[in-house]
């Protein structure tokens, strides 16, 4: 870093000569204009050893003197308009930019030291003010446009190998910095192709390895002057005057390229906490020293709001501080995250409500009074009194979205009109760029509630059962797909499980979802048998229109008969874990084809089961890689769903963590998960009853018995008062066969009563000389569940009671 500058050679002159390297002397200036930093080129150049020269005053020991005369001097003409102002200007604090030139050191061991020489400001609240490089002129060569080609080079160009060797000695010239920075600034500089200079973790410095730049140092050196003439009343010289129309270019090109590379700095993502922090860290310290950024409350939360122009009411929400004072001087005092209104008298007001920038040049004590105040307990003023502030709206479609305070230091320039209209165009390209993410986080607000309403909410426990699932979307730009799940509640203590995927993604194929699941649900509440069920469901797809295709298995699980009874449409096959062994199998099943083909039979199967097996269903995306067999993922999830695992949940977090983890996924997953417990024949009881009316009572005495024997004495009252009534219009609406009573013991008290007629009752209102119509509206009073389904030989009409708490 110290060691060397690079000559290379472009344009005329001698071409096909090689880069050269000469040594490279480091110097830091701090804010008294004494050397806090002297490197060992340094000390081979000016010959003043490191221990003499810390801490004595730089005019001392660098070479101050101008532009050597152009007779002595072969280099002189290579500078068409100057070489730049005197070393000495930017020692004694007279330049605030970046500045280079040739000097003379008269007094050194050798005698005559001519040098050239870059300086380069330090803005910051450390003591560092001045960056200072130089290199001795002999062995440069004496070719035309020499001088021009010579510029110091900081990470290509160094004679020492390695972007680690680099990072290492960047502590030698800042000896604050640590390694750690010193490395990610490495890495900035190697990819951005020109250097940045940290010596904090708030302040960047530029370093510009173009000597273009003594031409600009020149030119402000000339305005400068300029400016300098007139407010002393002197006149003008007429080489400055003639200057004006280049020197306004100049200024107006310089704020382009800012706002070009601020441009190319925000709006890397779609993420609006991440854009929020590089709106703000965009002009900090370049442009500004401090810089808050408030937000609507609505944008921060993704939400829409109503148009119209911000009043005393509208919240204000501090997303971001980027500033370049000492760290935790802000914290406390503003922190980030708080939320305040404006009033009216403030400038902050203003801007909101007038959408245009207001400039306020230096913050008064009376102003900073007036500002403090909406501050509970907090004193501001030390903060902001006595600097300049610039606060520019961010609007997009004439809409204010919130607002930038720029604050600079005492001691930097106050903003002017050219800095209004730069922080204008600024704001109004962060403000775009804000709005964009905002409306992406509000579209994506709104896709994750309509996913999460056509997803349901299942129980963790059923009857017999015990369920988990999960759902995983597919990627961020497209939180809502077509796979759903979903366990539906059967008559008979039976339950219907079922994973569907639509294909495709977007809102066309959420729509569809919904469509099917609601079939389904419908379909399974009238007991249909899986195949049938599929049948129905692909004819509904047709109707629905072209194109609408999906997968989809259905299962049912008797937990009293330890059975499952399976059909599928073109989906996966399911996984199912047996307890005894630990063993997982892919269950063999009639592959039909996906709903919406049409025309196609769908067969179903019966899988016996026991107590504690594990049915495992999910869809493609899961085990789905693309560029891979689907048979690797397949295996893989039949080896993580036999993994032992503590709970239902950690059983489906250890199949996500084993599948998922593989690259290239993109589509949505749906999991499903059941354990199988069973129901034991204690908790069961049954009863045959004649299709006489005397057989009610045998009911109710059943019933009040059985409920005894269980220890669900509390229940007794009102289960016999229930069962007689349904067993009542059993024996009455049947044709031939005897009536079923049953009950089932499990996270409910369930009753079910059986009979051969295929007329569903329904609840009707009974008035005060009707014979029926009572009995059900008795059942749906009492009971905490009730319902109807149809059987092969007629129809089940079963109610629910909450077990008491032991």
């Amino acid at each position: 870093m110290d060691r060397g500058i690079d000559r290379a050679e472009q344009g005329a002159g001698r071409e096909g000569a090689e880069p050269g390297r000469v040594p490279l002397a480091v110097v830091v200036v701090d804010r008294d204009g004494l050397v806090s930093h002297w490197s060992r080129g340094a000390r081979r150049l000016f010959g003043v050893p490191r221990e003499e020269a810390i801490g004595r005053s730089a005019l001392d020991l660098l070479p101050v003197s101008g532009a050597l005369p152009e007779e002595r001097d072969p280099l002189a003409h290579a500078s068409g308009d100057g070489l730049g102002p005197g070393l000495d200007s930017s020692l004694d604090g007279g330049l605030s930019y970046p500045a280079a030139g040739r000097a003379r050191l008269t007094a050194s061991e050798d005698g005559r030291v001519d040098v050239l020489w870059w300086a380069y400001p330090l803005v910051g609240p450390g003591p560092e003010r001045l960056l200072v490089l130089a290199a001795g002129m002999d062995g440069l060569g004496t070719g035309d446009g020499v001088f021009e080609r010579i510029a110091p080079g900081f990470a290509l160009h160094t004679d020492f190998p390695g972007a680690e060797e680099l990072a290492r000695r960047l502590p030698e010239i800042l000896p604050s910095m640590s390694v750690g920075e010193s490395a990610r600034i490495v890495s900035q500089v190697l990819e951005l192709g020109y250097p940045i200079l940290e010596f904090s973790q708030n302040d960047r410095v530029p370093v510009t390895p173009d000597w273009g730049v003594a031409r600009r140092a020149e030119r402000r050196a000339r305005r400068e002057r300029a400016a300098r003439a007139m407010a002393a009343g002197d006149p003008v010289p007429q080489e400055l005057r003639d200057e004006g129309e280049d020197l306004e270019y100049a200024a107006v090109r310089e704020r382009l390229e800012f706002l070009n590379e601020v441009s190319g700095r925000i709006g890397t993502s779609l993420d609006l906490s991440r854009t929020i922090v590089e709106v703000s860290r965009a002009v900090v310290p370049r442009f500004t020293d401090v810089a808050g950024t408030y937000l609507r409350e609505q944008v921060v939360a993704g939400e829409g709001f109503e148009d119209g122009v911000p009043d005393t009411t509208t919240m204000w929400h501090r997303v971001a501080l980027e500033h370049t004072d000492e760290p935790g001087r802000w914290d406390d005092v503003v922190p980030v995250g708080e939320a305040m209104p404006f009033p009216a008298h403030t400038p902050f007001f203003r801007c909101m409500t007038s959408g245009e920038p207001v400039l306020v040049p230096r913050i008064s004590e009376e102003m900073g009074h007036a500002i403090a105040a909406q501050f509970d307990k907090r004193d501001i003023r030390p903060l902001i009194t006595g600097r300049s502030m610039l606060v520019v709206p961010l609007k997009a479609r004439n809409v204010v979205l919130g607002f930038m305070i720029l604050l600079r230091h005492p001691e930097r320039p106050v903003f002017n009109d050219m800095d209004r209209v730069t922080g204008a165009e600024l704001a109004a390209r962060a403000g775009l760029v804000l709005d964009n993410a905002r409306m992406y986080t509000f579209q994506e607000n709104v896709a994750e509630t309509l996913q999460d309403s056509m997803l349901p909410h299942i129980p963790p426990r059923m009857a017999g059962c015990d369920i988990a699932t999960r759902y995983l979307p597919g990627t961020l730009l497209g939180r809502v797909g077509g796979d759903w799940f979903d366990a539906v509640k059967l008559h008979g203590g039976r339950t219907a499980f079922v994973v569907g995927d639509v294909m495709g993604h977007g809102l066309n194929s959420a729509a569809m979802m919904g469509q099917l699941r609601t079939a389904v649900q419908t379909m399974a509440g009238l007991d249909l048998p899986p195949a049938q069920l599929l049948r129905n469901l692909d004819d509904l797809a047709q109707r629905l229109g072209d194109g609408y295709l999906a997968t989809c298995l259905y299962a049912v699980y008797d937990p009293l008969a330890g059975e499952l009874h399976l059909a599928n449409a073109g989906h996966i096959p399911p996984v199912l874990v047996r307890a005894a062994d630990g063993r997982s199998e892919l269950l063999d099943l009639p592959t039909g084809a996906p709903i919406g083909v049409g025309g196609v039979p769908f067969e179903a199967i019966r899988v016996r089961v026991e107590p504690g097996d594990r049915l495992v269903m999910c869809t493609d995306g899961l085990v789905e890689v693309r560029g891979e067999d689907i048979g690797v993922g397949l295996a893989t999830l039949c080896e993580s769903a036999a993994h032992p695992a503590a709970s239902m949940d950690d059983a489906c977090d250890t199949i996500i963590r084993a599948l998922n983890t593989r690259g290239g996924r993109k589509d949505d997953v749906a999991l499903l998960m059941a354990r199988l417990a069973g129901i034991e024949p204690d908790d069961v009881a049954e009863w045959r009853l004649a299709l006489d009316p005397a057989e009610v009572g045998r009911a109710r005495a059943a019933v009040r018995e059985q409920l005894h024997d269980w220890g669900l004495a509390k229940l007794a009252a009102p289960a016999e008062l229930m069962a007689g009534e349904l067993v009542t219009n059993a024996v009455r609406h049947s044709h031939a066969r005897p009536v079923a009573l049953r009950l089932v013991r499990g996270d409910t008290l369930l009753c079910e009563v059986d009979d051969d007629d295929h007329e569903l009752p329904t609840l009707r209102h009974a008035g005060p000389l009707d014979e029926a119509g009572r009995g059900l509206r008795v059942v749906s009073t009492l009971s905490r569940e009730w319902g109807t389904g149809r059987t092969k030989a007629g129809k089940t009409v079963w109610f629910e009671l909450t077990l008491p708490r032991s």
